[in-house]
């Protein structure tokens, strides 16, 4: 699904336009990323949970040339499902 026909399917469930869908799905988006950067944690219930971990700098490898690479410290977003979604899906 890419998001197109997310915002097609979000129309079709909640009765709503395409245009006032792609609103919705625009302001979900937008808040997601301002809570990420401020370094909140965004946690939907029945769905999964949203934050950003840190990862600290290493070293890797050049697989073309085999030399060491520095990889710096960044911060990375990850998602965690919830229970009650991944019984959802395996079900």
């Amino acid at each position: 699904m890419n998001k197109g026909e997310l915002i097609k399917a979000i129309a079709e469930k909640a009765g709503l336009s395409n245009k006032d869908a792609a609103k919705a799905y625009e302001a979900l988006v937008a808040s997601v990323t301002e809570a990420l950067k401020a370094g909140e944690k965004v946690q939907l219930v029945g769905f999964g949970t949203i934050e950003v971990k840190d990862v600290a700098a290493k070293t890797g490898i050049n697989p073309q040339t085999k030399a060491p690479v520095a990889i710096p410290a960044c911060k990375k977003p990850v998602m965690k499902f919830g229970k009650a979604y991944k019984d959802i899906i395996n079900n």
